[in-house]
């Protein structure tokens, strides 16, 4: 089949065709770099800031930056690949997010910084939504299980390797570069993409495609902008009037977004968010779920690497090393999840989960009070590894339980409501950080007394745990409200409709 040929959704696919493979490794090898990209900047944020002399609130923004251009663009970047060909559009995402990556690289500032990695973000969301699409319709049915299956290897290889990549890279400060390495190894990367990505991938489209909703993305975002931004900035500005004000309209620009959308159902049927999937109970109580533990990663992850490397004064490396039992534990537990106690037990297992990571939260806090900045890396250990176990049961089999009770022609909105709450919630987290972590920092008495940094980040870590374990407490639960025993949709690697498809992503650990 020619790589120039347009299919539909319904097309056959050519068994024969060898390079359906080598499409294979171009897409997987992009959602591999979007992965790291989202793991690998948080380890080099210290340096980041000491390097552009960025602020507090412009460090947010670097990470929050990112989640939230990716979310606003997530359905909408899907949408856009049924209706003009997934191929050009993977092909001018990669394109995009390449051209940004060096923008990153080379940023002069932190405004500079920003602003690329809003434009990052938006080149994401319109390169990532097109690889679960593309592997379905270059793959027939019976190949597909076994194609996940190696697309959920790589995930978990992304998320592992992510944070120890972006030490080496910080630590090794290649020609000087300090932090820069860790956008510039996109280049050569996404490069490549492109070269290959136009001579193997092949070219398809939905048979029908919604259409777009441009004025509900508008919406949506401007309400996450108008809660978000004045969340950042809010501290170092003394909580201005007009942050409350920007925080208060945000509600009335939801309210406009759920009116629209309603208008929008009637006159096309094609909204951004199907209002219809929220009177589903389990569906309503998983997107609560969704976002609220977006926003516990959102906070946890920033800290924990402001707590390691500015308040103990570890380096990168010994601060990504740090993390890679999680890493693993996480990983560990969500294969088992998945594949022996989810399909026994339900939704317990989720909610064992909540507890897990409470417990293990709990006793972080208890370690970082005990220890104080003489903790060592070991003892850090089992309150990691607790926790990622606890992360591990709940972020693999969420989805299917969200899902169980859609109705399956609305599977693709849902689920591509899913991945962008899930977003909305890290950007949201992120943006909290001012008020859970820096809202207990005395600046004016560390400028006094620098060599209480130590103390006051440690104290702001045990703060931001205790806000993380009460968030856990609430999504335990919310959980009750989930199906007991959620439905597998996928099983056997069977028919999907492409227009369902979208890329189902570990949480990002932090943008």
């Amino acid at each position: 089949m020619s790589s120039h040929e347009a299919v539909t959704d319904a097309a056959p696919q050519d068994t024969s065709d060898k390079r359906r493979w080598i499409a294979l490794a171009i897409v997987m090898t992009a959602a591999f770099m979007d992965l790291v990209d989202a793991t690998i900047v948080n380890i080099a944020i210290p340096s980041i800031e000491r390097d552009l002399g960025a602020s507090f609130g412009a460090i947010q923004w670097i990470t929050a930056g990112y989640a939230l251009a990716f979310a606003a663009g997530l359905i909408t970047g899907g949408r856009l690949g049924d209706i003009y060909g997934r191929k050009r559009l993977f092909l001018l995402g990669t394109a995009g997010f390449t051209l940004a990556s060096a923008l990153c690289g080379f940023a002069a500032s932190p405004e500079m910084l920003v602003a690329s990695r809003l434009l990052q973000g938006a080149a994401a969301a319109m390169m990532v939504p097109q690889v679960l699409s593309i592997i379905h319709v270059t793959f027939p049915a019976h190949e597909r299980g076994k194609v996940f299956g190696m697309f959920g290897a790589i995930i978990g290889l992304g998320a592992v390797s992510g944070p120890l990549l972006g030490a080496l890279l910080t630590q090794w400060n290649i020609a000087g570069l300090e932090w820069r390495p860790i956008f510039l190894i996109n280049l050569p990367v996404g490069i490549a993409g492109l070269l290959l990505g136009r001579k193997f991938i092949t070219e398809s489209k939905a048979p029908k495609a919604l259409r777009l909703d441009m004025v509900g993305v508008l919406l949506v975002t401007a309400a996450l902008l108008m809660l978000i931004y004045p969340l950042t900035r809010g501290r170092e500005l003394d909580w201005p009037l007009w942050g409350h004000l920007m925080m208060a309209g945000s509600v009335l620009v939801f309210g406009a977004l759920v009116a629209y959308e309603k208008y929008k159902t009637k006159k096309d049927g094609s909204p951004l968010v199907e209002l219809s999937l929220f009177r589903v109970k389990s569906f309503a109580a998983g997107i609560a779920v969704q976002l609220t533990f977006g926003v516990v990663l959102g906070i946890f992850f920033l800290v924990w690497t402001l707590y390691m490397q500015i308040g103990l004064g570890w380096t990168a490396l010994r601060a990504g090393l740090t993390g890679v039992p999680f890493s693993i534990a996480v990983s560990v537990a969500a294969g088992l999840s998945v594949q022996k106690l989810v399909p026994r037990f339900g939704r317990k297992v989720l909610q064992a989960g909540a507890l897990t990571m409470i417990a293990g939260v709990l006793l972080y806090l208890f370690e970082a009070g005990r220890y104080g900045t003489g903790i060592e890396s070991w003892q850090m250990i089992p309150p990691l590894v607790v926790m990622g176990l606890g992360m591990g049961l709940i972020v693999a089999p969420l989805t299917d339980a969200v899902l169980s009770e859609v109705p399956q022609e609305h599977a693709g909105s849902a689920s591509g409501l899913i991945n962008t709450t899930g977003q909305m919630g890290n950007a949201l987290g992120l943006g909290l950080v001012s008020v859970v972590f820096f809202g207990s920092i005395d600046d004016e008495r560390l400028a006094k007394a620098p060599a209480e940094v130590g103390a006051a980040f440690t104290n702001a870590f045990q703060n931001s745990l205790g806000w993380a374990a009460g968030v856990l407490a609430v999504i335990f639960l919310v959980m009750f409200a989930l199906p007991a025993k959620p439905k597998q949709h996928l099983e056997g690697g069977g028919d999907v409709d492409a227009d369902a498809v979208v890329v189902e992503k570990e949480p990002a650990l932090t943008r």
